[in-house]
């Protein structure tokens, strides 16, 4: 009895694997297909990119300084209070900064897109696109995802300098540096190796942000419930999928640059 209760759960699973493939497959196919929707997809980079301005800024320049306060009592343990800039933006730029800030954006724009699509299926808009003679898979997916994959390296690279900001002005709470000389020794750590990396993995984080909230929402059952669920469904596989590449990233680059 147990066996035969687990086959459906399986196979559920599967069938929702070969969906993400054919959403996947279908996604791509529509990148090139003629007439892309650039005014929809320039909507889409002002509501993804800079309406989350704000909410990365905060964070990244809370994080920043939270970081320095936090690592300051270690290293002057150590007697190397003067190391502070470097440890701070080797690790804020190669791991915490763009986890962080994808994770930020997980939760504000796979909810939103999950939220958007899942109410435009509950509301029948998706069938009236198609009936209409619209492609909802290149209006609507399409323009998301590529705007997402675009703008969260952007929003990561300034949540970067945002951070460092914040860690110069908790430095100087209780130390005394200058401002140059700060910059000077954060410009002197970073490496090749650490920001390329970093910049790289954001754009899997971007792409699998939007590309989970968009099939969320696009594959929501029909009901008002079912955009709540599609919106923390969204949050939830997005937030893991950053994790895995996160994890898959790190192995990767610590065999290319760091052996």
């Amino acid at each position: 009895m147990t066996e035969e209760m687990a086959v459906p759960g399986w196979k559920k699973w599967l069938e929702g694997i070969g969906d993400q493939v054919g959403f996947f497959i279908n996604f791509f196919r529509n990148i090139f297909t003629g007439g892309f929707e650039w005014s929809e997809f320039v909507r889409q980079c002002y509501e993804i990119g800079y309406r989350s301005i704000m909410l990365v800024g905060i964070t990244s320049f809370i994080m920043g300084l939270v970081l320095v306060v936090q690592l300051r009592p270690t290293l002057v343990a150590f007697g190397s209070t003067s190391m502070l800039p470097k440890t701070l933006a080797v690790s804020f730029i190669r791991e915490l900064g763009p986890v962080i800030i994808a994770i930020i954006c997980a939760g504000k724009i796979a909810s939103s897109i999950g939220a958007e699509l899942g109410s435009m299926k509950v509301t029948e808009q998706l069938d009236a696109m198609e009936v209409s003679g619209a492609n909802p898979l290149q209006y609507l997916v399409v323009t998301r995802i590529l705007a997402t994959t675009i703008m969260v390296p952007i929003l990561s690279v300034m949540g970067d300098v945002i951070g460092l900001f914040g860690g110069f002005l908790a430095l100087n709470l209780r130390d005394t540096m200058s401002f140059s000389l700060y910059f000077a020794k954060v410009v002197a750590s970073i490496d090749f190796a650490d920001f390329l990396p970093a910049v790289i993995k954001t754009i899997f984080f971007g792409f699998a942000i939007g590309f989970v909230g968009c099939y969320k929402g696009f594959h929501s059952n029909k009901g008002t419930e079912s955009v709540g669920i599609a919106a923390n469904s969204a949050v939830v596989t997005a937030s893991l999928w950053i994790f895995v590449i996160d994890a898959i990233a790190v192995q990767v680059t610590s065999l290319l640059f760091y052996k």
